[in-house]
């Protein structure tokens, strides 16, 4: 099994990095700040005006380190990454089963029932947790039911991406209710750019957890970019926006509204209040934070039997994804929350 490994998050401004000895050296204003081992690393993600050297650009391709840049509002820039792993058969066999609509089309269902399933389970939670939202909570899971039944008998992708559609209208609905912070408000989901503090909170999980799941289907060999739910586009990670899905609610949604709850973010954590609004570097210190000790906790995985920790999970579902691509199972096993 796979080990998890760390992030390094750079969010100070002015930072420089190099290289010395297998180190990572961060410097603010030519004084070293602290320097770390390569050894262990997975990624490191740059916000804002970040300085990187030549020398540790190489050493990190050749490490398979990847190097993500991001404003410092968090919106997502690009990544520098080492040579293409896998080989070119596993994605000719991605590249064929995207050109086929039946093959397109089961695999694109079952990764929207993925989503609808751990959309359900996350409303029950709430609703238990919540007793305010009960009724909104039952409207919307009723809904989602029904969505579910009828994508297990769609034919298409277009149906299929209008099933979403209409879930995540149903499912954003109870989203104001879950919130108990009055100045923290929610009135639907909006993005590019975010029109609110809980929208610009989303939209940073999000990216962190797209940045993850993009850099678990490049391990496994998968092209990120060749998705079967989420439509082509140049520069757009359709797969790992695929892959995404099943894991928003559980780790995404969850954890904004649970920071927001208990106080550890709030308005002062945010640029401004309208339009457009981001997290500052405290508020992207304390999500950072709190996502990574989420990573670390431990759930059963109900396909593998096994027990792993959260920050797995992106990897084990590219991997299972890339055992459906080469046609070792069936059918693709979306992870299923408890």
């Amino acid at each position: 099994m796979k080990h998890i490994k760390n992030t390094l998050y750079i969010l100070t401004p002015e930072t420089y990095l190099c290289l010395q000895n297998e180190n990572i050296l961060v410097k603010v204003g030519g004084e070293e700040k602290v320097r770390v081992p390569a050894l262990g690393l997975e990624a490191v993600y740059c916000f804002g005006n970040v300085t990187v050297s030549t020398p540790l650009i190489a050493f990190c391709g050749e490490r398979g380190i990847s190097l993500c840049f991001f404003s410092e509002h968090g919106r997502f820039y690009g990544r520098i990454q080492g040579p293409v792993h896998g080989n070119v058969l596993l994605r000719r066999m991605q590249y064929s089963a995207m050109e086929d609509p039946m093959c397109r089309t089961r695999l694109a269902k079952n990764i929207l029932l993925g989503k609808l399933t751990a959309s359900k389970t996350f409303l029950q939670r709430m609703r238990r947790e919540h007793l305010n939202c009960a009724d909104a909570a039952d409207i919307a899971i009723q809904r989602i039911t029904e969505i579910s039944a009828s994508a297990r008998e769609a034919f298409t992708v277009d149906s299929l991406r209008g099933l979403e559609g209409a879930a995540a209208s149903a499912y954003f609905g109870v989203m104001p209710a879950l919130i108990g912070s009055s100045e923290l408000s929610f009135s639907g989901r909006n993005r590019r750019p975010p029109e609110d503090p809980v929208n610009a909170l989303l939209s940073f999980l999000y990216t962190l957890l797209k940045n993850d799941v993009q850099s678990a289907l490049e391990g496994v060999g998968l092209d990120p970019a060749v998705g079967f739910l989420h439509a082509l586009r140049p520069g757009r990670p359709a797969l790992a926006l695929d892959l995404m899905e099943e894991m928003r609610a559980p780790l995404c949604d969850r954890m904004a509204i649970a920071l927001i709850n208990r106080g550890q973010i709030n308005l002062k954590d945010f640029t401004q209040t309208t339009a457009p609004v981001y997290l500052n570097e405290n508020g992207r210190k304390t999500v950072i934070s709190a996502w990574q000790q989420r990573k670390q906790e431990t759930i059963r995985h109900p396909f593998l039997e096994e027990t792993i920790p959260i920050g797995l999970i992106a990897h084990t579902q590219a991997m299972l994804f890339a055992r459906v691509i080469r046609g070792e199972l069936d059918e693709y096993p979306p992870f299923f929350w408890r």
